[in-house]
């Protein structure tokens, strides 16, 4: 018999109702792991995702709703800890961009939606979460190939994305005594709705990394597997860098 390497773990993810987020969501179900989740609009998407995960024999709850909303991240995960039993395991995944070419451009609105959505709801709901965390327990973030590279069209969202990973090894060490593991997860160029809405897939084609094409969802997914799992019982403070061989310094 084959050992599930999440078996009867609680997960609480944001932004799993497409993408990487629902990538994540079904390989950790896959592996044993009862999924929780919280997205922003898309109620047909997440209700699919839900049902996908159900079909793989596991629990599954949604919560729609803005993790910007301190009372919000309360209420939910107040919800997953009763239904649940608790929280194992959090994944930070939700995130917003806004192409501009010239930061002349940049509109204020989005710039501060970036921000909130990006790394500020990030913050809340990981100080909620936070003390139903116990030793062996992990915390992943999805932060971006663009925060050690650069991005001429995504000036805010790198930016965000920077002050993720200054965020991951700022709580690792913190929760270090805990035993709790705060890891992330840096992405390339990944073929995922919001990307393909943001960029369409001709313009996207122009920044493939080495090995010549985007990645899928389920690629980057293992990362986060591999961060959650027993196996990466000796990584904090870390990133890892899914990215096609982008060469990057951190």
């Amino acid at each position: 018999m084959t050992n599930l390497k999440l078996e009867n773990k609680s997960v609480l993810i944001t932004g799993a109702d497409s993408g990487i987020g629902k990538a994540v969501a079904l390989l950790f179900a896959k592996e044993g792991a009862n999924i929780a989740i919280i997205y922003h609009s898309s109620t047909d998407d997440a209700e699919k995702t839900k049902s996908e995960i159900e079909n793989l024999g596991r629990k599954s709850i949604i919560f729609k709703g803005d993790i910007n909303d301190y009372e919000f991240c309360e209420k939910a995960v107040e919800n997953v800890v009763s239904e649940f039993n608790g929280i194992d395991i959090l994944i930070n995944n939700a995130g917003v961009q806004f192409p501009s070419e010239n930061i002349e451009d940049l509109e204020e609105k989005n710039i501060r939606k970036t921000f909130d959505s990006n790394i500020v709801g990030m913050i809340l709901l990981t100080k909620v979460v936070f003390p139903y965390l116990k030793e062996g327990d992990s915390v992943i973030n999805t932060t971006s190939a663009a925060a050690y590279q650069g991005h001429p069209e995504l000036l805010d969202y790198s930016a965000t994305k920077g002050a993720i990973v200054s965020f991951t090894r700022s709580l690792a060490l913190q929760a270090k005594p805990k035993g709790i593991r705060i890891n992330a997860v840096a992405p390339g160029p990944v073929a995922t709705p919001l990307t393909e809405k943001t960029f369409g897939e001709e313009k996207e084609d122009t920044s493939k990394p080495p090995l010549e094409r985007n990645a899928s969802p389920e690629e980057i997914a293992t990362s986060f597997l591999f961060l959650a799992s027993n196996d990466a019982a000796q990584i904090t403070g870390q990133v890892l860098h899914p990215n096609g061989g982008l060469v990057v310094n951190g």
